[in-house]
This record gives C-alpha cells, sequence and structure tokens, in this order.
C-alpha cells in the first residue's frame, strides 16, 4: 500500500517512525524537530486522538529507555501534539517541512509560555497529566469552519 497516499506520510517518514520506536534512535539525536516530526507523522496516519495516546506512550518509552523517564513531560508533549494538529487543520496537504515552512512558530521551543507560566509548567502536575494554561486559553481544537 502507498502510505503516502492520502497521510501524505513518505517512506522517508515512516523510516523515521520505525527507527524512533526501534529504539535506533539516540537520545542526543532527537531534538525538538524531531518531536513534531513523531507527532506530524502520527497525527497523519492515526488521527489527533489516537496519535495523543500513541505519541505520549512513545516519548515516555523512548525516555526511559535512555535512563530518563522522569523527564517526560505529558502537558508539553500533549501542547505540541496539539498545535501540530492545528497545523495540520490549517494546511491539510502540506508535507512536514512545508508545514513548518508555513507556521514556523511550531520550531519556536518557548510558544508553551505564552500560554502557561514557568512556575505552572515546571510542576509536577504538568509533568504527570495535562494541565490547563494558566496565561492564555489554547485555541479551540474545531477547524475554521466551526471558529466563532
Amino acid at each position: 500500500m502507498d502510505s503516502e497516499g492520502q497521510s501524505g506520510v513518505t517512506a522517508a517518514d515512516e523510516q523515521f517512525l520505525a527507527a524512533f520506536e526501534a529504539g535506533q534512535i539516540a537520545n542526543q539525536d532527537f531534538h525538538h524537530r524531531d518531536h513534531l516530526r513523531l507527532a506530524w507523522i502520527q497525527i497523519r496516519r492515526l488521527g489527533l486522538p489516537r496519535a495523543s495516546e500513541a505519541v505520549t506512550a512513545a516519548i515516555r518509552q523512548f525516555a526511559g529507555r535512555h535512563g530518563h523517564a522522569d523527564r517526560y513531560h505529558d502537558t508539553m508533549t500533549r501542547f505540541w501534539l496539539r498545535v501540530v494538529g492545528m497545523g495540520i487543520t490549517r494546511h491539510p496537504a502540506l508535507r512536514f517541512d512545508e508545514l513548518l515552512a508555513a507556521e514556523p512558530h511550531l520550531l519556536d521551543k518557548n510558544l508553551p509560555y505564552r500560554h502557561w507560566s514557568r512556575e505552572l509548567m515546571g510542576s509536577d502536575g504538568a509533568r504527570h497529566r495535562w494541565v490547563e494554561p494558566d496565561l492564555r486559553l489554547m485555541p479551540a481544537r474545531s477547524g475554521p469552519a466551526e471558529s466563532r
């Protein structure tokens, strides 16, 4: 089956996902852009709800495999999944690199702090489960047709 058909996920994306899931990517070689790519691939393949569960589980496993299980951050991970999903909703036909060009704010690692204080984002609660923002609400998950 041609995985690129409707999802836009390329063979190279599938190889990246397989390498990540197999533990073939070193901790020091997995950066912010790679987190975004993982989110993009899984959202394109599974849809946001299923991708959220798949990605959070995969990143927890990745962190644990590298001796950093305590560094997994649920609110942060789900935030990035959500904003990547919003970008996909706005630009459904774009491949990953094209999405980053269209939505360059995705590369800004400080983006979550427009919504959460550093204190709240750094809390144990935010690390272990989704915590709503304390500074600025997240945009609605709906597409543009459902905006107010």
